[in-house]
């Protein structure tokens, strides 16, 4: 059987990269199928000294230029709407390459932020897939505004397969305080449900989720095809079938520091792991509030800040290099794997969430905005693996101490918070182990493609 080429695009922020990298590798291990992911130059000229030859030896990296990189492009309008016009053509360079080669894509696969590859793909008469990178539920949110079920500024919400939501849980695009830069995301987002629609049969969206995880939001749309394939993580630290698989491979941000050693000399379960992803800018004030909570608690610690000038400016800076590190990146499952780490302060943008549940750590949720409120929601009240931080424009450090001790001193709630994690750790091994429902949905998909259908 001849081998099918699959045209992966994904948009080129670090948390849309790690997923998409991680699925193109599963894809790829299937002995008659080709992967090649798409996306600016920008990224990948950043990514090209994490890409191992391995990785290359399964997988194509190809790019595109554009006029802004979104690292250093302040007008977000700007940036979206060039990348669309260069992504677009990119798209149908490739695909007429392809063509003229005489070994055409089978399926174009893009994820959630470039809805213009799948419209691409239609109009060339390529089969396409939608790969969504957030929850389930979140799919579920938006799915249901596309289908005006809900009004956004409804105090309760209520779906089905969710739980009840207030105003203030929905993604922030939805949200009154949604910087103006931003709303044309709800738009980009919609329109992947007018490309779904608009096929002649139901189509399929595979999902950065898991059956057990999610298992009444996957149900309640059945409106699609909803495969769940997740989590996207490394098999190393997932279900150990390769140990080589030990990192995404496409960091955007070089690591310097090597922390492991800190975290091998630590004592089981008693650091707090602190990072807020590769695109978020607290405010200094909430960095502030951070420092002084985790010298307060008087526990080590491990704190990802990107930005070293800001490391210098906190007040407590001395006392707090006494108690822990402070380093600039680091392979964050890596790190969450490790048996010293106790806790996870995050923003709860959907891959930190997800590489939590599946590794089996309790968070402190600090959502700033796009999903991550979403996430914490589900997180505190659905799946009982950590606890949000109470709302505010800056969390005090008295509060954060709250929870960090709530998670951390070992009583009741600490130990059902451990014990909920836990249990999610073990279902989503049991996802990708052979036979589970994110392996058998694998399969399902694969076969759609080798299959031609």
């Amino acid at each position: 059987m001849a081998e099918k080429h699959i045209l992966l695009v994904t948009f080129p922020a670090q948390g849309h990269i790690n997923p998409s990298l991680q699925f193109a590798k599963r894809l790829a291990k299937h002995a008659l199928i080709k992967v090649t992911v798409l996306t600016s130059a920008s990224a990948t000229a950043r990514m090209s000294h994490t890409l191992s030859p391995s990785f290359h030896s399964l997988i194509d990296v190809v790019s595109f230029s554009t006029a802004f990189d979104l690292s250093t492009q302040e007008d977000f309008p700007k940036f979206f709407l060039d990348l669309s016009q260069h992504g677009i053509k990119a798209v149908e360079d490739a695909v007429a390459a392809k063509r003229a080669e005489g070994r055409p894509y089978t399926r174009i696969v893009y994820n959630l932020l470039v809805p213009w590859a799948g419209r691409v793909a239609r109009r060339l008469g390529v089969p396409f897939t939608l790969l969504w990178i957030q929850p389930a539920a979140l799919f579920s949110v938006y799915f249901h505004y596309y289908s005006k079920k809900f009004n956004p500024s409804d105090e309760m919400i209520e779906l089905p397969g969710l739980p009840r939501l207030r105003r203030g849980d929905l993604p922030s695009f939805f949200l009154e305080t949604n910087p103006s830069a931003y709303n044309l995301v709800i738009p980009t987002l919609i329109d992947n449900f007018e490309i779904l629609d608009g096929e002649d049969e139901r189509a399929t969206v595979v999902v950065n989720t898991f059956d057990a995880l999610e298992a009444e939001a996957l149900r309640d749309l059945d409106k699609y095809r909803m495969l769940a394939i997740g989590p996207l993580i490394p098999s190393a630290f997932l279900d150990g079938a390769d140990q080589s698989d030990s990192s995404f491979g496409g960091d955007l941000i070089q690591k310097i520091d090597d922390c492991i050693q800190f975290l091998d000399s630590s004592e089981r379960e008693s650091v707090i792991y602190v990072a807020f992803g590769s695109y978020s800018e607290l405010p200094r004030l909430q960095t502030e509030a951070i420092a002084e909570a985790l010298v307060m608690i008087r526990r080590p610690f491990l704190w990802v800040m990107r930005d070293s000038e800001e490391r210098e400016k906190l007040s407590c800076k001395e006392e707090l290099v006494k108690r822990g590190r402070v380093v600039n990146w680091c392979n964050q499952v890596e790190v969450l794997s490790h048996r010293s780490v106790g806790c996870f302060v995050t923003h709860c943008g959907w891959n930190s969430t997800l590489e939590s549940l599946a590794v089996g750590v309790p968070v402190v949720a600090l959502p700033q905005w796009t999903d991550q409120g979403t996430n914490a929601k589900l997180v505190e009240d659905l799946w009982g693996c950590g606890v949000r931080a109470a709302k505010g424009e800056i969390v005090e450090s008295d509060e954060i101490v709250r929870c960090l001790e709530m998670v951390m001193d070992g009583g009741d709630e600490s130990r059902k918070m451990r014990e909920n994690a836990k249990k999610w750790r073990d279902l989503a091994r049991e996802a990708v182990n052979d036979g589970g429902t994110s392996q058998v949905n694998l399969g399902i998909f694969l076969d759609q493609i080798v299959g031609g259908g």
